[in-house]
């Protein structure tokens, strides 16, 4: 609470009259030797001393006018998520509140199905950022699908790092699935990350059903799509198609190759770097962190490449 100091003197001289007669006879006392009754007049210091009492009042009328203001509900500006589709997406300068309900907004970023867009915003952890895997647990997904039943996207794969101001700098490739409403709710904060309305995609979805692909490079970078049709246990024994030979054959041993699954509405590529040793592989870089919405198919992949 603010307040305010009036200066002025303590004991304001009053008003008074100057009696030029000095009898005690009250009939003419305040009469001039001319007969005629002096009149009462205002010195400067009283004058002076009328103006602080009066800047006073206007004080005190301020203070109270700003202080009925400030008792009233503030008018609050939020700014939508923008979504924009790479990786220099910014959070909201002022982040929209957590309803609970996915789609709250009456202003949502719009896009069709079966496509991606990539979400990247800085996450305060406080004094230690987490991995990028455990980063992604404490993000929310909201599904409202139009049909009622099943999820609306799907993050495919996550990277990023640490900020010089402690925050984790993270971008995740999402995948619209299905039309109907989406989102990312940081669970700390619960700071809406993106929000958005799927709508029927109005182009030829890249597959009716999610299935598998596994591609691997060559020396030169070239990549070709691997046939596990015959039910292969091993990536080792899948064919390379076009080739007619096994992968065992044609990735040599110790080298490291580009290896790329797709398994998305989206037909969007998940790049990983892999090294083969001996009948299996291991991964070069921890990154990304691939499909943590899919389980089931990091599992299927796991046990292919042997990790």
């Amino acid at each position: 609470m603010s307040y305010c100091k009036i200066l002025g003197s303590a004991n304001p001289r009053p008003y008074y009259l100057d009696h030029m007669s000095k009898r005690k006879d009250v009939s003419r006392i305040g009469e001039s030797r001319g007969g005629t009754r002096q009149r009462s007049v205002l010195t400067l210091p009283s004058i002076a001393a009328l103006v602080i009492i009066l800047i006073g009042i206007a004080l005190i009328l301020t203070i109270k006018y700003r202080g009925d203001q400030a008792g009233r509900s503030p008018r609050s500006t939020i700014n939508s998520p923008t979504g924009s589709a790479g990786p220099d997406r910014k959070a909201a300068s002022e982040p929209k509140p957590n309803t609970g309900t996915p789609g709250a907004s009456s202003q949502l970023e719009r896009m069709e199905a079966a496509q991606a867009v990539m979400v990247t915003v800085d996450l305060d952890f406080g004094s230690r950022a987490p991995t990028i895997a455990d980063a992604l647990r404490e993000i929310e997904r909201g599904y409202k699908p139009d049909d009622g039943t099943g999820r609306t996207f799907a993050i495919l794969d996550a990277y990023g790092e640490p900020t010089p101001d402690g925050k984790l700098h993270i971008s995740m490739h999402v995948s619209s699935e299905k039309p109907g409403i989406a989102s990312l709710t940081f669970k700390r904060t619960g700071e809406i990350l993106w929000n958005s309305r799927i709508v029927p995609a109005t182009h030829a979805p890249a597959s009716q059903a999610k299935n598998l692909l596994i591609s691997l490079s060559d020396a030169s970078g070239n990549s070709r799509l691997l046939d596990g049709s015959g039910g292969s246990a091993s990536i080792m024994d899948a064919k390379v198609k076009d080739l007619g030979t096994t992968v065992r054959d044609y990735w040599p041993d110790g080298s490291d190759r580009e290896v790329t699954f797709v398994y998305s509405a989206c037909g969007c590529p998940v790049k990983i770097m892999a090294r083969r040793t001996g009948e299996r592989t291991i991964r070069t870089k921890e990154l990304p962190v691939i499909f943590p919405d899919d389980p089931g198919a990091v599992l299927s992949i796991t046990k292919l490449m042997g990790w």
